[in-house]
């Protein structure tokens, strides 16, 4: 073969190969159908909310303050906000954040007497130059924004509460009711990612305790260039490994969102004694692909797609 021919069909060759892997590119960074919003456990009415919101105004953040809001101020969901069991003194302490995908975030924990507690974090992250408040401090600035004190011990928890003092036990319960802390995770009309995740946390915790539900990098954490994750269940061993963070992170270095999320849960099963307890994680990247995965059975995960919502029960560890 002359040498020029040679050269005529390598650089022929050179071209088709160009022209697959740029089509393959192409179909693989193909657009993914927004918005999509989901969130952990059974959370049909938290989903519709969202995706209502979400058509309304297009972005992500507004999808899962909104969805949180569901829950919230329902009085018989017993693991968030209104109607949510005390702590062991009989207080109902609330955690919220919220993070957008510019990388803002929000939080309040031990808040006492507002029944919104997502709509203060998302106000701490837009009006002050902070990421969490607390306690008391969390409360005077809830007020000075006009949101509303409120007793939130309903009578059903209340009466919960006093059973639960005549032995004072506590343990952690795994699936308690089918449901807990809700995380919620949006990919917006052009494609964004925000997270949210609210709570009344443990129920008959020590007062002041305070879980991963309030913690970026542990209930929730986003990342525009990758996507994002939220977390439920004993928040205790989210926060000793930041579960979230690490599944974007294992994400941005080519993990799939179910690969990200069995590995974090495999981060605690190596080295605590998981049997006694649930953790479940979501995770959504950029291309719209979503995993879900948990320590034990029972964990269900709620999705909305093309106006669509479904509840579905999510892989496991232990079986």
């Amino acid at each position: 073969m002359k040498r020029r021919t040679f050269i005529q069909q390598t650089s022929a060759l050179a071209g088709l190969s160009a022209l697959a892997a740029n089509q393959t590119q192409a179909q693989n960074s193909a657009p993914a159908e927004f918005p999509i919003i989901i969130s952990t456990w059974n959370n049909v009415k938290a989903n519709e909310a969202a995706w209502a919101m979400v058509q309304k105004t297009g972005r992500a953040l507004d999808a899962v303050e909104a969805g949180a809001l569901i829950p919230e101020a329902d009085p018989n969901e017993i693991t968030v906000g209104y109607g949510g069991l005390p702590d062991r003194d009989g207080h109902v302490t609330l955690d919220a954040c919220i993070m957008d995908e510019k990388g803002n975030a929000g939080s309040v924990t031990f808040l006492e007497g507002i029944m919104h507690p997502i709509s203060v974090a998302r106000a701490v992250m837009e009006k002050t130059p902070h990421v969490m408040l607390s306690g008391e401090g969390a409360l005077q600035f809830a007020l000075s924004q006009g949101f509303k004190k409120q007793n939130l011990l309903t009578e059903s928890s209340k009466k919960a509460w006093l059973k639960w003092k005549k032995e004072s036990k506590y343990e952690p319960k795994v699936n308690i009711e089918r449901h807990d802390t809700i995380g919620l995770l949006a990919l917006g009309k052009k494609g964004e990612v925000s997270g949210a995740c609210t709570t009344s946390g443990m129920a008959y915790k020590m007062h002041g305790r305070v879980g991963d539900s309030p913690v970026i990098g542990a209930a929730v954490f986003c990342d525009d260039e990758v996507g994002g994750a939220c977390a439920t269940g004993l928040g205790e061993f989210v926060l000793k490994t930041l579960g979230s963070f690490l599944i974007v992170e294992l994400m941005r270095n080519g993990r799939t969102p179910q690969q990200a999320c069995e590995e974090a849960i495999m981060r605690i099963v190596k080295r605590y004694n998981y049997k006694e307890f649930q953790i479940g994680y979501l995770a959504v990247n950029k291309q719209g692909e979503y995993g879900a995965y948990s320590i034990q059975k029972g964990f269900s995960y709620t999705l909305t797609k093309e106006g669509v919502t479904k509840v579905y029960e999510a892989d496991y560890y232990m079986k």
